[in-house]
């Protein structure tokens, strides 16, 4: 039994993402990606976790401040890498081909980067002990595994906006897209932070900042729908 248990942890640290990834798979109606290229993206966001956690390490030899690290440094580092992934492997593809698309292979490499970053979060709750990673496991996939995907979602909805956009405005729409989502994620980080502290930091990040995240989310997938299906 004991040598079951790490593995059940993993399976429900593993799950979250799995699950947020298909649901924002399914709220592409109209004309779903290839599921080998959503399976491809996410991979590559799980794989981008590693040089992200080098470039956060690195440069935390220089930030002494958790603070500073946690609400700046993590979440344009975070983002960024998403971004290049994206950017990269999902933007040129011939695939992309309706404004959704940006959401959905957004929120596809956030939530590979936000798998196996819940991994590490839970064993390390697992090591203090099981009932400590079971309330991480529930806390992080209610907010946290698709927070990256809602703060993703941010610029993936302006990569959705720019590749049908005059070759002109391409670049400051995906700027402001990309800033956006990296202030939310901050945002996102300094209110977690402070709520150790502040009771009232706690409950912005429940009763507005959470809602807010998925308000916007959703008003972006309407709009990208809409534009798609014309």
């Amino acid at each position: 039994m004991v040598a079951v248990e790490p593995f059940l942890v993993l399976v429900l640290a593993l799950a979250p993402g799995l699950f947020w990834a298909w649901y924002f798979y399914r709220r592409d109606r109209f004309k779903p990606e290839p599921a080998a290229m959503i399976v491809k993206i996410f991979i590559l966001g799980l794989l981008v976790t590693f040089p992200v956690a080098f470039a956060e390490g690195f440069i935390g030899l220089f930030v002494a401040s958790p603070l500073l690290m946690g609400a700046v440094v993590a979440p344009i580092v975070e983002e960024y890498g998403k971004f290049a992934v994206v950017h990269r492997f999902a933007y040129p593809n011939t695939e992309f081909d309706e404004p959704m698309d940006g959401i959905v292979y957004a929120a596809a490499a956030a939530l590979g980067l936000a798998t196996i970053e819940n991994v590490l979060y839970v064993f390390s709750a697992y090591l203090t002990s099981p009932s400590l990673a079971l309330s991480t496991i529930v806390a992080r996939a209610l907010f946290s595994v698709p927070g990256h995907a809602l703060f993703a979602g941010v610029w993936g909805y302006a990569l959705g906006q720019a590749r049908f956009a005059p070759a002109e405005k391409r670049p400051s729409i995906i700027r402001r897209g990309l800033i956006l989502g990296m202030a939310l994620h901050g945002t996102f980080n300094l209110l977690l932070i402070s709520a150790e502290i502040i009771a009232y930091a706690m409950a912005a990040f429940i009763l507005i900042l959470t809602p807010g995240l998925w308000i916007i989310a959703n008003r972006n997938i309407r709009k990208a729908l809409l534009q798609g299906d014309r």
